[in-house]
């Protein structure tokens, strides 16, 4: 067992100079050691020196190429996909508040005016982009309300929602959509998501409303009751809770 020794200590008996030679033997053979890892390291990089070399050029060309992109094609790009959005939006808006031609803005929206692009080929031209991704948004809502339900489905399918209000009203438009087309059991599976995907105090009840609705006309009893209680018991206060209370009875007795 190593042992502490004062600086300056000299052995003094035969042992203890027997432990002291042992001890630089042992520390010699340590350096060694070391010299003969470092020597073989040193070997091994000079070997494959060339493939070192390669991968990390190939890791800076790969870091530069992105930066590239970013900054000479994905931004311009973006940009140009908000200053062609802007049209396309405003007649969406448009057809959301008007009480006459309702249709034709909407189709306006869809196809562009003016010179400039509608949403079809915003989110087509410039899929990638937040403004393309918007794009599919407007496009599915549009469609929707132009009763082509299939087109609607297809682009709020393609849209990528993330925020609280979007992606829960996309998934639960979808579950709209095949309502519409008789498709109930792929309605009541985009209500289900809609309504957990982002919990909040709106569209959380309004779609499990919705998801428990379509269970009764399936004659799920017992999904729909479930749907109803949460609707009830937590979110009492939402404008769906009257209306669970009542569809709650009435799953109560087809029990």
């Amino acid at each position: 067992m190593a042992t502490y020794k004062k600086r300056g200590y000299k052995p003094k008996t035969k042992a203890e100079k027997e432990v002291e030679i042992e001890d630089g033997s042992a520390t010699a053979e340590v350096f060694k050691t070391l010299d003969e890892g470092a020597s073989k390291t040193e070997a091994w990089v000079e070997k494959n020196q060339k493939y070192i070399i390669g991968f990390v050029g190939l890791v800076a060309v790969c870091v530069l190429g992105y930066l590239a992109y970013q900054n000479f094609i994905q931004e311009p790009k973006q940009a140009e996909a908000s200053n062609e959005m802007f049209q396309a939006q405003s007649h969406y808006v448009e057809a959301l508040n008007a009480t006459t031609e309702k249709d034709s803005l909407y189709n306006l929206a869809l196809m562009g005016s003016a010179g400039k692009y509608g949403l079809i080929d915003i989110a087509d031209k410039y899929s990638g982009t937040s403004a393309g991704n918007i794009a599919n948004y407007y496009a599915g809502m549009a469609y929707l309300n132009l009763n082509n339900y299939q087109e609607a489905i297809n682009y709020l399918d393609a849209y990528k929602g993330k925020d609280e209000a979007t992606g829960p009203l996309a998934k639960g438009a979808i579950g709209d959509a095949f309502v519409q087309l008789n498709q109930l059991e792929e309605a009541l599976k985009y209500y289900v998501e809609a309504a957990t995907m982002k919990t909040n105090d709106v569209t959380t009840p309004r779609f499990y409303l919705k998801a428990g609705i379509t269970a009764l006309q399936l004659g799920q009893n017992a999904k729909a009751l479930e749907y109803f209680n949460v609707i009830v018991n937590d979110y009492k206060d939402s404008e769906e809770a009257e209306k669970a209370k009542l569809y709650k009875g009435q799953a109560e007795a087809m029990q």
